[in-house]
């Protein structure tokens, strides 16, 4: 009763890299530039896809949500990073790691879903584009986004209660940067292996079904593709889905390594690196990776910032 009772009282020390601390210093600089640079890329595909006529269409509509999703999800762990790094002070509150780790769960879970449905988008667009209008109708892809959102956050219920309420025996001390399910689970005093199983059979649900998903349909789209005869239509149809799929490579790399095996058995020291890649290097990536390879994105940006007049004259 004690150690239960003691997983729901006082403040959470979160370590981060305290055993490197002369690293910290750079960490700093760079991962508050990256936030910055972060919060810049994916505001701005969010106003240039809502303000652009062009560009409202399923596939922008379901990259806004994506930059969204970004955007909430570094904003929900780097700012209390940076003030960990930038002074002496590590403790976080139990209220504040809960609602950490609730949003860690429930916005990642989102976004593996988001990235299914970008998937199917992409799917039917290159396989039945005569269709795409009419089954990519604008009811159809408000129902798909909601269902996201309404099944990452019923994942996170169910997974956060239960890491929350581990017996700790008073240990309060976070081998982390933040309140991260794996490092939680490693605090308990009791054997987690139950906790482990369940986790991993979420896990299955929330991640590999739909990275299956996605593998299948871009099975049938590099079919489809195949089959164009126009070389500038192949390339045309490879270079949009090609800034979906390096995304969700970005993506689903770090989670399946993190998520499939949650307690001792992963490095604590690749663990943290890799969430902080996973946390701020993929959201940094993502606006760049679709407006580079984007000409439509860039074209927007275009008329946007130089106004149609210009862009005409050019």
């Amino acid at each position: 009763m004690d150690g239960a009772n003691e997983s729901t009282q006082g403040n959470f020390i979160l370590l981060g890299f305290s055993d490197r601390p002369h690293l910290e210093r750079i960490l700093f600089v760079v991962i508050l530039i990256a936030y910055l640079l972060t919060l810049v890329g994916n505001t701005t595909i969010i106003l240039v896809s809502r303000l652009d006529s062009q560009l409202h269409s399923p596939m922008y509509f379901f990259l806004t949500h994506l930059s969204f999703l970004d955007l909430s999800f570094t904003s929900s762990s780097i700012p209390q990073l940076l003030y960990n790094l930038s002074g002496r002070d590590r403790t976080i509150s139990y209220t504040g790691c809960a609602i950490q780790l609730f949003l860690f769960l429930a916005l990642g879970g989102v976004e593996c879903l988001l990235l299914a449905i970008m998937a199917y988008d992409r799917f039917v667009a290159v396989c039945k584009p005569l269709h795409y209008t009419v089954v990519m109708n604008p009811r159809l892809c408000v129902g798909l986004v909601s269902v996201a959102w309404g099944c990452g956050v019923a994942n996170s219920l169910a997974m956060s209660p239960v890491t929350l309420h581990l017996p700790r025996c008073g240990r309060r001390r976070v081998d982390h940067f933040l309140c991260e399910m794996p490092a939680l689970i490693r605090m308990a005093c009791v054997n987690t292996a139950a906790i482990e199983g369940t986790v991993f059979v979420l896990a299955v649900g929330i991640v590999l079904t739909p990275l299956t998903f996605i593998l299948v349909s871009y099975g049938y789209i590099v079919r489809a593709v195949l089959q164009i005869r126009s070389t500038s239509g192949r390339h045309k149809a490879f270079n949009t889905c090609g800034s979906h799929l390096t995304v969700v490579s970005l993506f689903y790399g770090n989670i399946i390594y993190m998520y499939m095996q949650p307690g001792n058995s992963s490095s604590q020291d690749q663990g943290k690196f890799l969430t902080l890649f996973y946390n701020i290097v993929t959201p940094l990536l993502n606006p760049l990776i679709y407006t580079l390879r984007n000409k439509e994105v860039k074209g927007a940006l275009r008329r946007l910032l130089l106004g149609d007049r210009e862009v005409g004259q050019d």
